[in-house]
């Protein structure tokens, strides 16, 4: 009786195996059904038999970029050098009127300072009385000149600097 179990326990054993190994080549003809169908959506896409080459695509869009990067390099190296020119630039005015006489005539005398951001440039002057007008230019380094200014001169100066 003993052999009669064992040998039913055997063949139970080998339907159970293969049930088993049925239902896992159910599993891989699934899966391998599914696969062979990614795989050719995957060459569909990458080769652009839809209309749209993804592999093409991102190569351009990769090509592009590189392209926009150094065209931002050189306009940020572009545009520091016109910020350090600006810099440099006498755009900065400091005007101041006065009356040179103080017993006739008017506000007829100037002194223009013409600098840029680090008060470098030159300094104007003009006198003016009834019969004629004489003009002055010193340079001016850092806001200061080798000649002596007037106070007049030193105003205009000081406006310069005001506005910054």
């Amino acid at each position: 009786m003993g052999e009669i179990l064992e040998l039913l326990d055997i063949r139970v054993l080998l339907i159970f195996m293969a049930a088993v190994l049925v239902v896992f080549l159910i599993i891989v003809l699934v899966l391998s059904s599914k696969l062979k169908k990614l795989r050719k959506t995957y060459l569909t896409m990458l080769n652009g038999d839809s209309g749209i080459n993804v592999e093409g695509a991102l190569l351009e869009i990769q090509a592009k970029m590189a392209e926009m990067q150094q065209q931002t390099e050189k306009s940020q190296q572009e545009i520091t050098g016109i910020v350090r020119h600006m810099k440099k630039m006498k755009s900065n005015i400091g005007v101041h009127r006065y009356n040179a006489f103080a017993q006739n005539g008017s506000d007829l005398s100037f002194s223009v300072a013409i600098l840029d951001e680090e008060l470098d440039g030159v300094v104007l002057t003009g006198i003016h009385n009834r019969e004629e007008t004489y003009v002055y230019a010193k340079p001016v380094a850092q806001g200061t000149s080798q000649y002596v200014l007037s106070p007049e001169e030193k105003e205009a100066i000081h406006r310069v600097g005001q506005k910054k």
